[in-house]
């Protein structure tokens, strides 16, 4: 699986609006609003590049209060249930 996290501007009062829309793309696994630079961060999860290029260029930026986006690719995922299983198997 390939993610990706989408930094995400929007129009001033529309955070809540675009956050539900992003929620009804295909692969935008979820949204966050958060503070800082950006007003969003949406995860995206897909099978392959070339899908991770259809939902970001060809879906989310259409979406029409959506003013910029940055996008980063993940390379690997850690996370506690990840470290919790290699443990629980005897992995060092």
């Amino acid at each position: 699986m390939i993610a990706a996290i989408v930094l995400i501007n929007v129009e001033r009062g529309m955070v809540n609006e675009t956050a539900e829309r992003l929620l009804s793309i295909e692969h935008v696994a979820e949204v966050y609003s958060v503070t800082g630079e950006y007003d969003l961060i949406a995860i995206v999860r897909v099978a392959n590049y070339d899908d991770m290029a259809g939902v970001v260029t060809s879906e989310i930026v259409k979406l029409p209060t959506i003013t910029k986006t940055h996008t980063m690719m993940s390379f690997k995922c850690y996370s506690r249930d990840d470290l919790q299983q290699a443990w629980d198997i005897g992995i060092e």
